[in-house]
C-alpha cells in the first residue's frame, strides 16, 4: 500500500512537471532542462546508497588545461539536503589521495528541496564532463531540484595533512556543473585569495559563453545567456569560507575540487628482460612514514610504460620514489640499472627534480603548488652478448675446429671451441654473457689445433632480441659492438671452405753466441749473434702460382745483418716443391727506413747495420696440402748481430 502511495506521488509530480514544461515551450533550453530534470527525478527513485566521501581526478582531459590532473573533484555522494538545510548544516569530511583530510560545514538556504548529488556530466548539454574533465567518478555535482535561488555556505574549511606533511597553499575550486542560461546565474564569494579563472570550458557545440564578472576579486558572478553555452571553473587559494549562490530557471549545478599538485610515476623497461618472469613494483611513498601512497606493477613481457594512477596531493608531503623487484621475479634489482627523470607537464620543470638520476630509491621533497609531475623510472637489464658457430659446408679437413670468442680489447671475455666433423657443429657457443654498457666488444674466431682459417670464408650475422633497440650491429667477423641496457645480441659466424692457397708464416729467433759466454748459454747482449728462422707452409689445397711468392722481412732495430753468413733455404716435410734455391739471385736488401723498396742495397763489412729489410723470392710453385698435417713447407735462415 505504501509503495502504491509513493508511486502516485511521483506520478502527480511528473504531471505537474509536464504542465510546467508545456508553459515553457518557448524556450528550447528550458525544455531540454525539463527533460533532464525528469531523468534526475526518475534516477532518484532508484539511487544507490551514498558513496564514501573522497575525491578523484577525471579520467580524460578533453579540452581541460595541462594541469587537469591536479584537480581532485569532491565526491558528494553522502550529501544530505535535509541535514544541509538545517540550522547547523552538514559537516562533511573527505579522505584525499595523499592521506590528507578535507573538512568543512555545508549549510544550504533558499528554495527547498535545494540540491541532489548526481554524476557528471549533469546533463547532455553541460560543458564540464562533456567537453573537459571527462569521466569524473562518483557524484561530484550538486544539482538543483527545482527553479529558484539557493545558497551553499561552505565554512570552516580545513585540510589536515597526513603524518610528516604540512599544509601549504591549496586551491578550492568551484565549477559550473550545468549551464547558465536565460535568467540563471551563479554567484561565488571567498575569504581566501581572489578568484582566478582556471578554465573556460567550451560548450558541446558553438562558442557561446555566459558573461562573467569579478575575476581577480573575492566575488564572481556568472550571468545566464540563451543557447548552448560553455562553463567556467574558478579557484581561490586557501580559503576557510566559500559561498555559492545558484539562481536557476529550471536546473543549475555546481562542482567542487581541491587542488594542490599531482604526480604520476611510471616505469619504462628497455629491451629484453634478463628473465621473462622479472617484473617491477614502483611506488610513490611518504618520506616520513615510508608507507606507499600510490603504486603500480609491470606485467607480461611488454616494455610499457607502466603507470600509477595520477596522485593528487592536497598538502605538502615529502615524497620518495622507488622501484623494487616484484614477487615472482628471478633476477635481482642490480641486474637492472635504473635512472629517474621528472618533468612538470603543466609548466617549467624546476632544476631540483631528478633528471636521468641513477637511482632506485630517492626523495624528491614536497611538490609545489600547481605542479603536475610525470616521473619515469627507466631501467633495463645489463646487456648480454653471445657468439656461436655454424658450418656452411663440410670442413676442409675432418679435424678442423674453431674457437669463438668475445673480446674486450685483448681480454677474452668468453670463448668456446667446437667439436664435430663434416658440417656438424657442437659447442662453439659462448651462450649469452653479461657485459658492460658503453664498452666496445668484438666477436671473432681463431683456429683450433691444426685448423687454418685461410681454408674458409667467414660470414657473420648478428641479431638483437631487444625490441626497438638502436644498437649498431657488426656485419663482419671482428667488428666492434657497443651494447645498451636491455640488449641481447647473438652473432653467428658461418664458415664455408674455399679452394685456395693458405700460407702460414712463423718467425723464430735463437741466440747463437755472445762475446762473454761464447756458445755456452749465450745471452742477448751487445755483440751477440742471433739466428732468425722464417718457416712458410701452405695449408691450402691449391698450389701457389710460380713466381708469385715473396717474403719481406724487416730487420729489428739495433740489429746489423751478418754479411758473412749466407741466407739459407731448407725444404721441410713434405717438401715445398720449389726449385733449387740461389741466394745470389733470390735475396735482395733494402737500406730504406722501415725496410721498404728499393731492394737494391749491397751489404758491406762483416755486420752491416744499414740493412733494414730483406726480400726473398723463391722460384717455382709452392705445393698445396693434401691433409691437415701434411703441409708443404720450407725455412729461410739468416743471422744478425746485436749492436
Amino acid at each position: 500500500m505504501m509503495a502504491a502511495v509513493f508511486q502516485n506521488r511521483i506520478a502527480n509530480r511528473m504531471f505537474t512537471m509536464i504542465s510546467y514544461a508545456r508553459s515553457m515551450m518557448g524556450s528550447g533550453t528550458m525544455v531540454r532542462k525539463f527533460f533532464a530534470l525528469m531523468l534526475l527525478v526518475g534516477g532518484l527513485m532508484w539511487s544507490p546508497a551514498a558513496q564514501a566521501q573522497n575525491c578523484a581526478q577525471a579520467t580524460t582531459q578533453g579540452t581541460a588545461p595541462a594541469s587537469w590532473q591536479t584537480y581532485c573533484w569532491l565526491n558528494l555522494g553522502n550529501y544530505n539536503d535535509t541535514t544541509a538545510r538545517s540550522t547547523t548544516g552538514q559537516n562533511m569530511t573527505f579522505t584525499l589521495p595523499d592521506g590528507s583530510v578535507l573538512s568543512f560545514n555545508a549549510r544550504v538556504t533558499g528554495t527547498a528541496p535545494a540540491y541532489n548529488a548526481v554524476i557528471a556530466p549533469s546533463w547532455s548539454g553541460a560543458a564540464v564532463g562533456n567537453s573537459a574533465f571527462i569521466g569524473i567518478p562518483g557524484r561530484p555535482v550538486l544539482y538543483s531540484a527545482q527553479s529558484g535561488t539557493s545558497r551553499i555556505a561552505i565554512s570552516n574549511i580545513t585540510v589536515s595533512p597526513p603524518a610528516g606533511g604540512g599544509v601549504t597553499v591549496y586551491s578550492f575550486v568551484v565549477a559550473d556543473a550545468e549551464s547558465s542560461n536565460d535568467s540563471e546565474a551563479l554567484r561565488m564569494s571567498t575569504n581566501g585569495g581572489a578568484w582566478q579563472l582556471l578554465d573556460s570550458v567550451p560548450p558541446i557545440s558553438g562558442s557561446v559563453f555566459p558573461p562573467i564578472a569579478g575575476v581577480g576579486t573575492s566575488n564572481v558572478t556568472v550571468s545566464g545567456t540563451p543557447g548552448t553555452v560553455g562553463a567556467y571553473i574558478i579557484g581561490s587559494n586557501s580559503p576557510t569560507s566559500v559561498t555559492v549562490e545558484t539562481q536557476s530557471g529550471g536546473l543549475q549545478g555546481v562542482m567542487f575540487a581541491i587542488r594542490f599538485a599531482t604526480i604520476r610515476l611510471q616505469t619504462q623497461i628497455l629491451g629484453l628482460r634478463a628473465n621473462a618472469a622479472d617484473q617491477f613494483q614502483f611506488q610513490v611513498a611518504s618520506t616520513a612514514t615510508n608507507a606507499a601512497i600510490s603504486s603500480g606493477v609491470t606485467s607480461g613481457t611488454t616494455n610499457g610504460p607502466f603507470s600509477t594512477a595520477p596522485l593528487s596531493m592536497s598538502a605538502g608531503v615529502p615524497l620518495t620514489l622507488r622501484v623494487v623487484m616484484a614477487g615472482g621475479s628471478v633476477s635481482t634489482l642490480p641486474t637492472y640499472p635504473a635512472s629517474l627523470s621528472c618533468v612538470n607537464t603543466s609548466g617549467p620543470t624546476r632544476s631540483t627534480l631528478p633528471n636521468n638520476l641513477v637511482t632506485t630509491n630517492t626523495s624528491i621533497g614536497q611538490l609545489q603548488f600547481g605542479e603536475s609531475l610525470l616521473c619515469t623510472y627507466t631501467l633495463g637489464a645489463l646487456p648480454r652478448l653471445r657468439v656461436s658457430k655454424a658450418m656452411g659446408t663440410l670442413r676442409r679437413f675432418a679435424t678442423d675446429q674453431f674457437t669463438t670468442r668475445i673480446m674486450n680489447g685483448t681480454t677474452v671475455v668468453a670463448s668456446s671451441t667446437t667439436t664435430g666433423s663434416g658440417n656438424t657443429v657442437t659447442a662453439g657457443d659462448t651462450n649469452l654473457v653479461q657485459v658492460v654498457t658503453g664498452q666496445a666488444y668484438t666477436v671473432d674466431e681463431v683456429a683450433a689445433g691444426t685448423t687454418v682459417l685461410g681454408n674458409y670464408t667467414a660470414t657473420m650475422v648478428c641479431t638483437n632480441a631487444a625490441p626497438g633497440s638502436t644498437t649498431a650491429l657488426p656485419s663482419a667477423v671482428g667488428g666492434a659492438i657497443t651494447l645498451s641496457l636491455g640488449d641481447a645480441v647473438t652473432c653467428v659466424i658461418t664458415n664455408s671452405r674455399q679452394a685456395t692457397a693458405a700460407l702460414v708464416i712463423d718467425k723464430t729467433s735463437m741466440v747463437i753466441s755472445d762475446p762473454v759466454n761464447g756458445t755456452t748459454n749465450p745471452k742477448l747482449i751487445p755483440g751477440a749473434i742471433v739466428e732468425y728462422a722464417i718457416t712458410v707452409r701452405n695449408a691450402g689445397t691449391v698450389a701457389v702460382e710460380a713466381g708469385t711468392l715473396a717474403i719481406l722481412d724487416v730487420m729489428p732495430p739495433n740489429m746489423a745483418f751478418a754479411v758473412g753468413t749466407p741466407v739459407t733455404f731448407t725444404n721441410g716435410t713434405p717438401s715445398s716443391g720449389l726449385t733449387a734455391f740461389n741466394a745470389a739471385t733470390m735475396v735482395r736488401f733494402s737500406s730504406a727506413a722501415g725496410g721498404v723498396t728499393p731492394y737494391t742495397y749491397v751489404p758491406v763489412g762483416s755486420f752491416d747495420p744499414n740493412v733494414r729489410g730483406i726480400r726473398i723470392t723463391p722460384a717455382g710453385s709452392l705445393a698445396g696440402t693434401t691433409s691437415a698435417t701434411a703441409q708443404p713447407n720450407f725455412t729461410i735462415r739468416f743471422r744478425a748481430q746485436v749492436q
